[in-house]
Order: C-alpha cells, then structure tokens, then sequence
C-alpha cells in the first residue's frame, strides 16, 4: 500500500481514539466564525454556499475527500487521497488545517495552514453548525452524514440468534478485540443492535467505501447480520 494511503487511513481510523476528546466540546464558534474569515476568499459555508476557488464546506464532516458531487474540479492529489481512503472527520480536518500540503501532497490548497490549536478547533467548531446532526450508528461524528440505509421494518425487526452470532464472530475478531478496545479498529462491541444492522447494510451496499468491510458483509444474508448484532450487543 502506498505510503500516502497509510497515512490517511491511519488517521481516519484514529478519530475513534481521540474523539472522546472533542466529543464535549471542540472549541468557541463565535471565534470560529471570525477566523474562518482567512478561509473565506476561497470557501463558503452556510446557507446558499457554492463552490467557487474551493469547494463548499457544507456538510464536511463525515464527508469523503474530494467527494463533492456537484461539479468541483479536485486537485489530483486530493483525489489520490480520497481514493486512498481518507473522509473528513475532526482528527483528520485539523491536520489538514495545520498544513495542508503535509497530509495531502500535490494539493492546490495554498493555505499555510493555522498553526495555533485553538484556532483550528474553533473553525472546526463553527463548521460543525454547518453539517448534519449525528448519524445514529456509533462511528458517527458529533456532526456526521444521514444514516445511509433505509432498510425495510423487516430486517429492523429481526431477532438474531446470539449463539450462532458468537460461531459467526470469529472472523470479526481478527480485527475488532471482544474486549471494546478501539485501539486502531473501532470497537463493535456493545453496539445497539439497529446501528450494527444498519451499517453492516450500508457496507452490504457498498454505500460505506471499505473494501474489506463491504467484502465480509456481502457475504452476510440479513438473518447472520441478525445474528451477529445480537451477539455483539450484549457481549461480555
């Protein structure tokens, strides 16, 4: 794997263990507001924003790079790097922020970046307002996309054996730790068992861009997801 697809992936996995740290409070949006003059020649954000020298902020968090689906030409570098797998969440932002051109190299973002920490996070904090309110699975972030599935009442209403969940689970463990330890891989364990139905679907759907993950959950009929969210819910 390319040195630059280890880089994103590895920051975007490590939100999950430094978002407890923002998930209180990321920082002061009325400053944020002010700062984010300086990003302003080239962004807009809020109601009516476009694209124009960059792309709108609309929306950023829990967004794919360079995945703007209205007509925004990306740098290549950009795209490189969303193909890579990196998505747009507070860990992620922030080192963008503080130089762009370190986490993504060839980018057009002339910006040398706000060097001070309590100024990122208080951007962050004003564009915040400016995305969804949080998706109900357990990745999500304080701000991200809409739930990705509508699955039909049916599948929702399944009740999964926990028991064949558990003979199921053991290729989930090779990554994920039964402990809950998210350190590096999110932890699954413990999850409701609607949000685990709804994003092993989404992978299911290729709608959630892991290669992996959509390749484990297509091999999955809905009665084993079932199944594997009932045994992963009340896990010891």
């Amino acid at each position: 794997m390319p040195k630059r697809a280890v880089g994103a992936v590895a920051l975007t996995m490590g939100l999950l263990a430094s978002q407890a740290l923002w998930a209180d409070e990321i920082g002061d949006a009325e400053r944020g507001k002010k700062v984010f003059a300086k990003c302003s020649g080239c962004h807009q954000v809020g109601t009516g924003a476009e694209n124009g020298i960059g792309p709108h902020l609309n929306g950023i968090f829990g967004r794919k790079a360079a995945s703007v689906a209205d007509g925004y030409r990306y740098s290549k570098g950009l795209e490189r790097a969303g193909a890579d797998g990196l998505e747009w969440h507070l860990e992620t932002l922030d080192a963008y922020l503080e130089n762009p051109k370190a986490l993504v190299s060839g980018t057009r973002m002339s910006f040398r970046g706000l060097k001070k920490p309590q100024d990122r996070a208080d951007v962050l904090a004003y564009l915040r307002i400016y995305s969804d309110d949080p998706a109900n699975i357990p990745e999500a972030d304080p701000t991200a996309i809409a739930p990705e599935v509508d699955l039909p009442p049916e599948i929702l209403a399944m009740v999964g054996d926990p028991e064949y969940g558990e003979y199921l689970s053991s290729e989930c463990k090779t990554c994920h730790q039964a402990d809950g330890n998210d350190d590096g891989i999110p932890s699954i364990t413990n999850w409701p068992t609607e949000d685990f139905v709804v994003a092993m679907h989404a992978y299911k759907q290729k709608l959630r861009p892991h290669p992996v993950m959509q390749m484990m959950a297509g091999r999955l009929s809905d009665e084993e997801i079932a199944a594997l969210a009932a045994y992963f819910e009340n896990i010891e």
